[in-house]
């Protein structure tokens, strides 16, 4: 029996009051029919997918630049990550854990048993790796190490030489990373963005999950991915045996379809978050009060409320007052900020940034 949610913040999300305006999720804007061509005539009921739905996992693959055999399915990319960490923890066993971090990351340990190790991501070093305090931490019981990159709930990505460094430290310790890159592909579509290349795609003990939900808008597919080593892969698909089996055959099709044009899909999602990254980052120079580690670069930024050690009281007045909901900053560890999704409408956007002046003006 569970004393308490394993995902705090999951149990908010799916509970709490219904906002006007919503910038409390992440998920990019969700596509309609008219947005996906030629979807009326590709469903079907049924869908070969034993070992994930071929041409999905072929597409995924390329994408990666990697064989087939290092790509297994999942639902969605908390389905991959729980995979990933059923297949790789057991009893007993290390995990070390960021923090801040995405709660349900933490939940599937709790559920396997693992034990948990925390390494700070500080607001005052741009929420970067320290790696020092990673070689302090880590010990010859750890068996896998867990990132968020773009970092949830801040949107600062992990850079290359340090993901590298990363992976030799756990390498050293016959451990493996899993970087959790949902966000990645939308934060290269922002306009100018780098090009942040996936973990998976370094030599090294590498477990990259994602899915085609808060990049290119599709959640309700739940068509999620691990790419890893092959003996890794191979390992979360027979995992999958035991938790799920297989997807819904539609939404494999669905899936199949999207990826063959995941060009539009892309040019839509860049289009979307490229304008609220500009929206965003015009609001925060004009307000000061709010500070963010680094200017926002992907699908969510997590503000500071200057002055304040909890801005709970200003995102509840924020809700119960203008309509407007955000993710408190408890349900990330960081009490004095909150996540704002940069992923929906950009209308929405500005008309709840509007409403976030009127309670700043308050406080």
């Amino acid at each position: 029996m569970l004393d308490a949610p394993l995902a705090p913040y999951l149990l908010w999300a799916k509970t709490r009051q219904p906002a006007a305006i919503d910038l409390a999720g992440s998920n990019l804007l969700a596509c309609t029919i008219d947005d996906l061509p030629d979807v009326r005539e590709t469903v079907d009921l049924a869908a070969p997918n034993d070992n994930g739905f071929a041409p999905v996992i072929e597409a995924i693959a390329a994408r990666y630049g990697v064989g087939t055999d290092r790509v297994a399915a999942a639902q969605g990319c908390s389905g991959a990550n729980f995979l990933t960490v059923a297949a790789l923890v057991a009893p007993g066993d290390e995990v070390l854990v960021e923090k801040p971090t995405y709660d349900p990351l933490l939940g599937a340990c709790r559920l396997m048993g693992a034990r948990i190790l925390r390494f700070e991501r500080r607001f005052e070093d741009g929420y970067a790796l320290d790696l020092d305090a990673i070689r302090r931490t880590i010990t010859p019981r750890t068996r896998l190490i867990i990132v968020t990159t773009p970092h949830n709930p801040s949107g600062v990505s992990i850079d290359r030489a340090a993901m590298r460094e990363l992976g030799a430290i756990a390498d050293r310790h016959g451990a493996t990373v899993l970087a959790d890159e949902v966000y990645l592909d939308g934060a290269n579509l922002v306009d100018g963005a780098p090009q942040r290349l996936p973990a998976a795609t370094l030599d090294g003990p590498f477990v990259s999950t994602a899915s085609l939900t808060k990049s290119f808008g599709l959640a309700g597919l739940r068509s999620g991915w691990v790419v890893a080593p092959a003996d890794v892969a191979f390992r979360v698909r027979r995992t999958r045996d035991v938790v799920d089996n297989a997807s819904s055959g539609p939404a494999d099709r669905l899936a199949g379809l999207a990826w063959s044009h995941i060009g539009t899909l892309a040019v839509r999602a860049g289009r979307l978050l490229s304008r609220n990254v500009a929206t965003m980052r015009a609001f925060l120079d004009a307000h000061p009060r709010l500070r963010v580690a680094a200017p926002p670069a992907a699908s969510v930024v997590f503000p500071r409320l200057d002055g304040v050690g909890d801005a709970g009281p200003f995102v509840r007045r924020l809700v119960q007052e203008h309509g407007v909901a955000v993710a408190p900053g408890d349900f990330f560890d960081s009490p004095a900020h909150f996540r704002i999704s940069l992923a929906g409408d950009g209308d929405t956007l500005e008309r709840g940034l509007a409403e976030m002046e009127k309670a700043l003006a308050a406080v």
